[in-house]
């Protein structure tokens, strides 16, 4: 196992000093990359007909100050309502674009509002009886706060991923329990072809993670808004900034080891096409089991453990071919040192050992977010020790959402 930095993994740019003490095989985890934020703006909007019918009651209220610059804009509607039309402009006249949520409770601006700024909404329905309502509503949004959480989101825009790539956001500090939910609400995921998927908090909050009930189908395309700017939070902190990316899926590629016999066996659109030796981790620094996600590659890297409380796993060393499976330092990589025994015996320090030859080949072919099980080991892969998305099965992956999950997963919000 190794540590070291984790730039290449991630996306955009932001600063995020991770609080995990880690130890493994090669160099520190350094500070996080993002996809780039998007800090309050402004943006458009819908249509509909003349009103005919009573007023709506719009929230927020008319009046009102101090509102985040997250606010969603709603009316109270009598039962059968329908809203039409929603019309958002700044106090300049420049009109905010969003979208009506799909269980139609909300329209959700498509950017996050700006600081300190005036705002009228004009809210439409169509009322069970065929009249149209409408409603109006000016407030102002709060100015920007001194305290803010960092964020962050692991997928790049435009680029191809995995069948196993789950959508990664970032908190830090972590998001309260008692804020999950309403972070969780603005957190958008879209998929095209449709398939239905769920949100999974770790434990401390610091990361949540969106799959499907199974990998991704090949060729889908991945959209994501992490609508987090100005969200207010119980700590009283505030969301940060949103951020955006749109990103791919690319053709099945999976790797199985079993312990048992200490071969990697590789799938491509599930098709068997290479089985080759390894060496995993010995007993005194044993390889992980479970269900991991590449997301590193580097294709010369140093490991450095002389930090070790343990002198025997204390090292610098030359490495080729290295995929990062675990922030705790488990990589798959080339190891010519141990190439006499894979296949037969665990010498690593927790890493998949795999001859020059094979983790050419792999590498050559991998993409961060393929995913690799390994079974048949001494320990578990622990929750939130990497993309864990898939460490646990779909009923358990589920109730780590701080929202209700549909059987089969949730559509789109938006």
């Amino acid at each position: 196992m190794v540590r070291f930095g984790r730039t290449g993994a991630l996306l955009g740019v932001l600063g995020l000093v991770a609080s995990l003490a880690l130890s493994g095989c090669g160099e520190e985890r350094t500070a996080a990359e993002f996809v780039p934020g998007q800090t309050p703006g402004s943006v458009e909007t819908a249509a509909g007909g003349a009103p005919s019918g009573p007023p709506l009651t719009v929230s927020p209220a008319d009046g009102a100050k101090d509102r985040p610059v997250s606010v969603e804009i709603s009316a109270a509607l009598p039962d059968g309502g329908e809203v039409s039309r929603v019309v958002l402009k700044a106090e300049d006249g420049e009109q905010v674009e969003g979208k009506l949520r799909t269980d139609g409770s909300s329209w959700v601006p498509s950017a996050p509002l700006k600081w300190s700024t005036s705002y009228t909404a004009t809210v439409s329905a169509i009322r069970p009886d065929g009249a149209v309502s409408e409603g109006t509503s000016t407030f102002t949004t709060m100015a920007k706060p001194g305290s803010m959480i960092t964020s962050g989101l692991y997928l790049f825009d435009d680029r191809t991923y995995g069948v196993a790539m789950p959508v990664v956001a970032e908190f830090h500090p972590g998001i309260p329990v008692q804020d999950r939910a309403k972070v969780q609400a603005r957190m958008f995921v879209q998929t095209d072809p449709p398939q239905p998927g769920a949100w999974h908090w770790v434990s401390n909050g610091t990361q949540a993670y969106y799959r499907a009930p199974e990998y991704w189908k090949a060729g889908t395309t991945l959209t994501v808004r992490i609508a987090l700017a100005g969200i207010p939070l119980s700590n009283g902190r505030f969301g940060n900034v949103d951020r955006n990316a749109s990103a791919k899926i690319g053709s099945a590629f999976e790797m199985k080891v079993t312990n048992s016999d200490k071969q990697m066996r590789v799938y491509e659109d599930g098709r068997l096409v290479k089985t080759l030796p390894v060496s995993l981790g010995k007993k005194k620094t044993p390889s992980s089991s479970g269900t991991f996600v590449v997301m590193e590659k580097k294709e010369e890297t140093v490991f450095d453990t002389m930090d070790d409380p343990d002198p025997e796993n204390r090292y610098v060393t030359d490495i080729q071919f290295a995929q990062r499976l675990t922030w705790g330092g488990e990589y798959i990589h080339a190891a010519p040192w141990s190439e006499n025994v894979q296949g037969e015996r665990n010498v690593s320090h927790g890493c998949v050992n795999v001859s020059l030859a094979d983790a050419r080949w792999l590498f050559q072919r991998t993409k961060i977010g393929d995913p690799i099980t390994i079974t048949g080991t001494e320990r578990r892969l622990a929750a939130g020790n990497g993309w864990t998305a898939w460490s646990l099965s779909w009923s358990e992956f589920v109730k780590g959402s701080a929202l209700p999950v549909p059987d089969g997963g949730a559509g789109p919000a938006l």
